[in-house]
């Protein structure tokens, strides 16, 4: 019979394990690609480039800033560290090919916590075919895990921000409003405004699962770069504040449509009026709006063109600047920001 003394014994820490040891536990797992060359181990990765050009993104995951142990298993940490980054290649209208991960971790961290992370980003990266070529690993007071991604555009130009015309319709695919939701009820049973059960309730659970890891449509950017799309960003921040950026590249105004990205698909609105009700929220709908983490996008198509299956149309672009929500200024922040003024 194993005891809880000897269940503790059995967990190996980073520490005990060294840095060596945990880069080679670490290689084991990592996913190749048909653009990886050479992978881990050696000073640099290689990897293919097909178009002559490359994509490249990178961001952050900070413990206690993106994310928190308590609230979610290393696997999907793992996940949205990747997420994050695929998006934004998807956001170009590029299919993703390499990742480098650099990890900061405590040494008494669990080893096999830090390998669920990697399991999580392996698995994110196997949906779009993308290799983890390589990284770092740097012993911290809290877990960070920095992430480059790379991608191909196939010979097609980047589809960027700038591109918007008046006149373009708006449209948008994935998910809006379900990871800012999640968010909230999180933070709301750890003020105590809601007890602990919250969390295992089944209507609520997508939400949940959305905020800890989750599901940007990727095949949906390339998908639109070939449609014909004028302009593609990836709605990481809030819908109104990244619509914002497109806006403001693109010289154009954006209306915005309410209803309709409040609607199914696009949002859950039994789950979320759900949601807002268990925790006292006044509107439900500012989630949709200016809530982030999702990894949805939203793109801008010349009027004579089919929108993609898989996206909805919420809005048109205007001569003028900025964004307005059924004609009127959305007068609350439209998303998050690092620094708010």
């Amino acid at each position: 019979m194993v005891t809880g003394q000897s269940r503790r014994e059995a967990v190996i820490t980073i520490a005990e394990l060294g840095e060596f040891g945990l880069i080679a536990a670490i290689a084991e797992r990592l996913p190749g690609g048909p653009d990886l060359i050479l992978g881990a181990g050696d000073d640099a990765a290689v990897l293919r480039a097909p178009d002559g050009r490359v994509v490249a993104t990178t961001d952050m995951l900070i413990e206690g800033r993106h994310f928190r142990r308590d609230w979610s298993a290393a696997a999907d940490i793992g996940r949205r560290a990747a997420a994050r980054n695929l998006a934004d290649v998807a956001a170009m209208g590029a299919r993703p090919t390499g990742l480098l991960v650099a990890m900061a971790l405590p040494g008494d961290l669990p080893v096999d916590w830090a390998l669920a992370v990697v399991d999580g980003i392996a698995g994110e990266c196997a949906r779009v075919g993308a290799a983890v070529a390589g990284g770092d690993i740097s012993g911290a007071d809290l877990v960070m895990l920095a992430v480059t991604a790379l991608g191909d555009l196939a010979g097609s130009p980047p589809v960027t921000r700038a591109g918007a015309r008046a006149g373009d319709v708006v449209a948008a695919t994935g998910t809006l409003g379900s990871a800012a939701a999640g968010l909230a009820l999180l933070e709301a049973v750890r003020a105590g405004r809601a007890g602990p059960v919250l969390l295992d309730r089944p209507d609520l659970a997508g939400l949940l699962g959305a905020y800890r890891a989750p599901d940007p449509p990727y095949l949906a950017g390339p998908q639109a770069a070939q449609a014909g799309a004028t302009a593609l960003i990836d709605i990481s921040d809030g819908l109104i504040a990244d619509l914002a950026h497109l806006a403001g590249a693109s010289g154009v105004s954006l209306d915005i449509s309410a209803d309709r990205a409040a609607a199914a698909p696009l949002a859950r609105p039994a789950a979320l009026q759900a949601a807002a009700a268990a925790i006292g929220a006044p509107d439900w709908i500012s989630w949709v709006l200016a809530g982030g983490d999702d990894h949805a996008l939203a793109a801008t198509f010349p009027p004579d063109h089919a929108v993609p299956p898989g996206w909805t149309v919420i809005g048109s672009a205007w001569p003028g600047s900025g964004v307005t929500l059924d004609g009127r200024t959305w007068a609350a922040s439209g998303g998050w920001e690092h620094f708010p003024r």
